[in-house]
């Protein structure tokens, strides 16, 4: 937290505005648009909720296909199982770590062959990084689908000098606890097409008609964000850029410390993007480092520092076990899962504790090559 969120939830209680929507929540969707140099966002309970909504707006039914990156939480597939619709995996590519164009344009081509054009297609910004949007773009664009552009982890980065989260007919925002901002649990769906978000706070509120009676002519969801979550949002949002300039820090320290050693490749930031850095992330090449992600996360774990792998692909989930995939060559994303690691990188790390970290892996990396050569 930074301080500042009691002044809102403070506000709140002494307004008495304790139940979804109030002061905090319009002032917040205000604040989100101006940041992301959109027209309109609409708060709500969790980014999940957000492409639920972007689904629901976009008329997504049982029978429908959604394209999706593959390499992401499965927050990003779930919403189509909600709506009754089935997912296409499309693969990474080395660039960005995100969705394949090549993969894409293959996927677009098949569906055409089919006759079962998809009915949207979901983009990640993986880790705080910008997808190839305007390959992507210009691929969905001939074909006439629209983008929801996932930018739970990527609020804060750019795109060609353009926000994060802007390039498709609608974008999500996460304010998940573990986010770079936290609401606790909370998301926003932004969008230019005001209309839509109008109908989105519709659905959001379960629905109701405007009677003065309890109407409901369709069915309806209770996705609206809380006015004290609003409230802690608001603070988090004043500090928005100084969390991207620490996470930015520490993923330059982690670069410069240990992007020398043999096999270590860090995610890349491509050219004419500016990543938020959520998560500082690498690559091992376990021949070249001498030493595998699994070991390297178990030594990790042994000293008390908390690792994960990259996300497992969607389509390697057992729940989502059948469904299409389009691979990049040699299937981007399954590499990516085998020799990804994610370092800890919270915005309020300090110095001392990111060597800790630095250290135990470059001791972990010496250790094993040490043993090799006396082998």
């Amino acid at each position: 937290m930074s301080g500042n969120e009691k002044k809102y939830i403070k506000e709140a209680f002494d307004t008495n505005w304790i139940a979804p929507l109030g002061p905090n929540v319009d002032a917040f969707e205000k604040e989100i648009a101006h940041y992301a140099g959109v027209n309109e966002a609409v708060a709500v309970s969790s980014g999940t909720a957000a492409i639920h909504l972007a689904l629901s707006l976009l008329g997504v039914k049982k029978g429908d296909k959604v394209f999706c990156s593959s390499l992401t939480f499965i927050a990003s597939a779930n919403p189509i199982i909600y709506q009754g619709a089935e997912p296409v995996f499309i693969d990474s590519e080395p660039e960005t770590w995100n969705m394949s164009p090549e993969a894409l344009e293959r996927a677009f081509q098949d569906a055409v062959f089919e006759g079962t054009l998809p009915k949207a297609v979901i983009v990640v910004n993986l880790y705080g990084q910008s997808a190839k949007m305007d390959e992507i773009a210009g691929i969905c664009d001939q074909y006439q689908v629209p983008i929801i552009e996932d930018a739970a982890e990527s609020l804060g980065s750019t795109y060609k000098g353009k926000a994060s989260g802007t390039f498709g007919k609608f974008g999500i925002y996460s304010f998940n606890g573990n986010k770079i901002i936290t609401t606790s649990s909370g998301g926003m769906l932004v969008s230019n097409d005001t209309e839509a978000l109008r109908k989105a706070r519709f659905l959001a509120t379960q629905a109701r008609d405007p009677a003065p009676h309890y109407q409901h002519s369709q069915i309806g969801f209770n996705y609206r964000l809380s006015n004290i979550l609003a409230g802690v949002g608001r603070a988090q949002l004043e500090v928005l850029d100084q969390r991207i300039a620490a996470r930015r820090t520490i993923f330059k320290r982690y670069f410069d410390t240990l992007g020398h050693l043999h096999g270590f490749t860090f995610m890349p930031e491509l050219v004419g993007t500016y990543s938020n850095r959520w998560l500082s992330t690498l690559t091992i090449n376990e021949k070249a480092a001498g030493v595998s992600v699994k070991e390297l996360l178990h030594v990790l774990s042994e000293e008390n520092i908390e690792a994960r792998p990259v996300w497992k692909p969607l389509h390697l989930q057992p729940v989502f076990q059948g469904i299409k995939y389009y691979p990049h060559n040699n299937s981007v994303s399954e590499q990516l899962f085998k020799n990804g690691i994610c370092l800890p990188s919270g915005s309020n790390m300090t110095e001392e504790d990111q060597f800790r970290v630095i250290n135990c892996i470059k001791d972990t990396v010496m250790h094993k090559k040490s043993n090799q050569k006396v082998v």
